[in-house]
């Protein structure tokens, strides 16, 4: 299965792709990672493009450590510059390695140079672990003779 066909699954299509702009403060991102429940948020720039993510990890490591107000400090100052970004076509196995490679949780899925899904590690184990059971159910079934 590609990340595309993931996207489109029951657990991910509707869920809403939550973005921050690069001037809005850190406070404003921790907002919306907890009204969203999102543990990290792709960053744009003034012209709509990806600039970077911002995670829960970024702000801790650099506004908390500082002892800094989160509302005086701006998402392009915590943010991580280097974005590492999956594609429609890419297969989970694909992005599981990626992600273990890079050592990230957080995979910003993009078409078009938009962000259209996110995708973390958490997702992809959860994926491979009902693909694997269903694996497990099927060969149970032929194996006892209850296949059709």
């Amino acid at each position: 299965m590609n990340l595309g066909q993931l996207l489109n699954t029951k657990e991910f299509k509707y869920q809403v792709v939550v973005t921050i702009g690069h001037n809005e403060s850190v406070a404003t991102a921790i907002r919306k990672m907890m009204e969203y429940d999102r543990s990290s948020l792709p960053v744009y720039d003034d012209k709509g493009e990806l600039v970077g993510i911002v995670t829960e990890r970024d702000v801790v490591r650099r506004c908390f450590a500082n002892d800094t107000s989160t509302a005086k400090i701006k998402v392009r100052d915590v943010m991580t510059k280097e974005v590492i970004i999956g594609v429609r076509e890419d297969d989970v196995d694909y992005a599981i390695s990626v992600m273990k490679d890079k050592r990230i949780r957080h995979l910003p899925i993009v078409e078009n140079r938009k962000v259209v899904g996110m995708i973390s590690m958490r997702d992809l184990l959860g994926f491979q672990l009902e693909e694997y059971r269903s694996q497990a159910r099927l060969l149970n079934n032929y194996i006892s003779g209850n296949y059709r």
